[in-house]
């Protein structure tokens, strides 16, 4: 019997993520969400690859990222509204390169919240949450 493919899951117990640092949660979910993108970008869009790189950019750039979690707030459960506090309230020793300071600590929080909706397998709830992200 062929194993079902998994998107390169890593074996983590929920409590597991849970003790992780939301910045690590946002680590992966940089990750998560720039693919979610590029994926999104080359099944709408039929641009060569300097334009959907473009494209990519005005979606993943901190200020963009802050922007979603803005319009997302008032959609999150309890649960999720406590993880980006943590993504949001992290300190970090990266200075925001074309950033403000704010819009970068909200980007840090909403890619916590992509990543650790994918850590803990809630896909439903991270393609959902994901769907909003489209211009």
């Amino acid at each position: 019997m062929e194993k079902e493919f998994q998107l390169f899951y890593c074996n983590k117990t929920i409590q597991e993520v849970n003790q992780m640092s939301p910045i690590t949660w946002a680590y992966i979910g940089d990750g998560v969400y720039e693919l979610y993108i590029r994926n999104y970008l080359i099944a709408n869009r039929n641009l060569k690859p300097h334009q959907l790189h473009k494209e990519a950019i005005s979606y993943v750039k901190a200020s963009a990222q802050a922007e979603i979690l803005k319009k997302l707030e008032t959609q999150l459960t309890q649960e999720e509204k406590e993880i980006v506090r943590r993504g949001r309230n992290t300190k970090t020793h990266h200075i925001a390169k074309n950033a403000s300071m704010q819009d970068y600590m909200y980007a840090t929080a909403f890619e916590a919240l992509i990543g650790y909706l994918y850590l803990t397998k809630q896909e439903q709830r991270l393609e959902e949450l994901l769907e909003k992200c489209k211009k």
